[in-house]
């Protein structure tokens, strides 16, 4: 028998994006499918395919799908090594339907837009920025645009990092007094992987949300 001890296996994601380590981040949801707010929005959505923003898209698993149904996208993100392994899970087919902007939360450049998805990433934003993304998120969406994402509780465990922004349930549902909120789903429990050795207990706001006329 070796005495050699056994590799360590991959940690959880939340390991990952607690420390902003985007790599093992995108290595260990790197064959999940787009997120289900997402899916949601598209779903509630009438008409052809439209403009969409992916704010903070990682390795491009949201925008990879739209544009695979025919939607033009801008992906932005602050990891170069999330947009090139966005780019190569383009095929060639969707590859031209899909821009790239480098770029962190302050210094994003959004357009106009039909869709903004934001999956996972608002609540990386520091609090002194939030405010202006949030705002340039709800002017960049046309009349009746659709947002959909996620924003962090103030019962999360990240809640006290001070480069995270969390938002109470009423400060949450405020952001959106000028959208339908189409879905509303409050998480507020433990973790389910790996609890044991890698605690944490989440505390999110799952959202799609149609901004008003």
């Amino acid at each position: 028998m070796s005495d050699t001890p056994p590799k360590p296996g991959p940690l959880p994601a939340h390991v990952y994006a607690r420390q902003r380590d985007w790599h093992g981040y995108f290595d260990a949801l790197a064959t999940l499918p787009p997120r289900d707010t997402l899916l949601r929005a598209l779903s509630l959505r009438q008409g052809s395919p439209g403009h969409a923003l992916d704010v903070g898209c990682g390795d491009g698993r949201d925008a990879a799908h739209l544009a695979s149904l025919g939607w033009t996208v801008l992906a932005l993100d602050s990891s170069e090594e999330g947009l090139r392994r966005l780019r190569d899970r383009l095929p060639e087919c969707s590859g031209p339907r899909v821009r790239t902007q480098l770029a962190t939360f302050d210094r994003m450049m959004l357009e106009p837009a039909d869709l903004v998805c934001a999956s996972f990433s608002l609540p990386f934003c520091e609090p002194a920025h939030f405010p202006s993304l949030w705002e340039a998120i709800a002017t960049s969406l046309r009349p009746a645009g659709l947002f959909a994402g996620q924003l962090f509780g103030d019962r999360d465990d990240w809640a006290t990092l001070p480069d995270r922004t969390h938002h109470s349930p009423g400060a949450a549902r405020s952001l959106f007094r000028d959208f339908d909120i189409l879905f509303w789903q409050e998480e507020d429990r433990a973790s389910r992987v790996d609890p044991a050795r890698h605690p944490k207990h989440w505390h999110v706001y799952h959202i799609v949300a149609r901004k008003l006329a």
